[in-house]
C-alpha cells in the first residue's frame, strides 16, 4: 500500500509541476518578475518560495527538523534579481530535492515521525499539507502567467471549449 501511495503522490507532484513547467516556459524574463500590485507575488517570488519550502522539508527530513536554521521565509517574497535560468535552476533545485526524498521512502520507513517547526509530525500529515500548498502556488504561477499572455496564453491543461474532445481522446486512448 505505501509503494503505491508514494506512486500515486509522485505522479500528482509531477502534474502539478508541468502545469507550472509548461506556464513558465511562455514566459520571458520580465514577465516573471511582474506583479499585479505591491501585495501580489510575482511569479520569481512564488518559484523562490515553493522551491525553499521544498528544500527547507526535504532536505535530511529524517534527522533535521522541516524548518531549516536557514531558511528566511519572509525574503522569499521579496523582489529577486534572477534571470529566468536561475529561477529555472531554483525550482528545479527544489523539484529534485522533493522527489528525491519521495524516492527514498518505503514500507520500513514510512511510518517513522519527523519534526516541522519542532513538532513531531507523521510523515504522511507532512506529504499532505505538501501536496495542498504546491498547488495553491503553481494555481498562482499559471493565473499571472494567463494575464501576461492573454490570447497568446497556451493552456497547460484542457482548454477552454475542448473538454468534449479532451474527454473523448481520453476514452478512446483508454480503450486501445
Amino acid at each position: 500500500m505505501v509503494k503505491e501511495y508514494l506512486e500515486n503522490i509522485t505522479t500528482q507532484f509531477k502534474s502539478y509541476k508541468e502545469v507550472a513547467d509548461k506556464t513558465i516556459a511562455q514566459l520571458e524574463e520580465k514577465d516573471l518578475h511582474w506583479k499585479y500590485n505591491e501585495e501580489s507575488n510575482s511569479i520569481a517570488a512564488i518559484i523562490v518560495h515553493v522551491s525553499e519550502n521544498m528544500l527547507s522539508r526535504w532536505t535530511d527530513f529524517f534527522t533535521s527538523d522541516g524548518e531549516k536554521e536557514w531558511r528566511d521565509r519572509d525574503a522569499e517574497f521579496e523582489t529577486h534579481d534572477l534571470s529566468k535560468k536561475e529561477l529555472i535552476a531554483q525550482w528545479e533545485k527544489g523539484w529534485n530535492c522533493l522527489f528525491a526524498a519521495l524516492n527514498s521512502l518505503n514500507e520500513e520507513n514510512f511510518n517513522q515521525p519527523i519534526l516541522i517547526r519542532n513538532k513531531q509530525v507523521k510523515l504522511l500529515e507532512s506529504i499532505t499539507r505538501q501536496i495542498a500548498h504546491f498547488p495553491y502556488h503553481i494555481g498562482q504561477i499559471a493565473y499571472v502567467g494567463k494575464m501576461i499572455l492573454n490570447d497568446k496564453w497556451q493552456t497547460a491543461s484542457i482548454a477552454k471549449g475542448k473538454s468534449k474532445e479532451f474527454i473523448q481522446a481520453e476514452f478512446e486512448k483508454n480503450n486501445s
